[in-house]
């Protein structure tokens, strides 16, 4: 048995949690494409409890890797427990549509993260505002199948 076997825990967010459910009871055909922007499911195993931890999240294609902006609360002072978990336990399990895969995570920096910032922006504008917003530099996370 596989550690991505076990009990899956899903976003503790109401509406993250529901848009996860439809996704995977339709294999991405309700979920895939949410608020105009493609939509993958990420899970993580957490930090401190060791948990699959799972949520829904608006990435980008950069050739054949994923990428995902660690935006929290719209650009919240703190990073998000599923990028922490990710800095912890860089493996994770990637959903997209119906095809899982297993994925290491990597926060892309200098002019690499500055690319995939505009790549991102481009798709999903109000990055740019959370980044105005927040003390911290919002991470950019690239995922590469393994």
């Amino acid at each position: 048995m596989s550690v991505w076997d076990a009990e899956v825990i899903d976003s503790p967010e109401r509406s993250v949690a529901e848009h996860v459910r439809r996704y995977l009871s339709t294999d991405g055909e309700d979920g895939y494409m949410e608020g105009g922007v493609t939509n993958l499911l990420l899970t993580t195993v957490g930090r401190k409890s060791g948990q699959l931890r799972r949520t829904g999240l608006f990435f980008g294609q950069d050739g054949d890797r994923s990428v995902l902006i660690g935006s929290s609360f719209s650009g919240g002072p703190k990073h998000p427990s599923w990028y922490l978990n990710l800095v912890a336990h860089p493996e994770a399990q990637v959903q997209i549509k119906g095809e899982k895969f297993l994925v290491r995570a990597r926060t892309a920096e200098g002019e690499e993260r500055a690319r995939l910032w505009r790549l991102m922006t481009s798709r999903w504008p109000a990055y740019d505002t959370y980044q105005a917003r927040s003390t911290r530099e919002i991470p950019v996370v690239v995922l590469e199948r393994i």
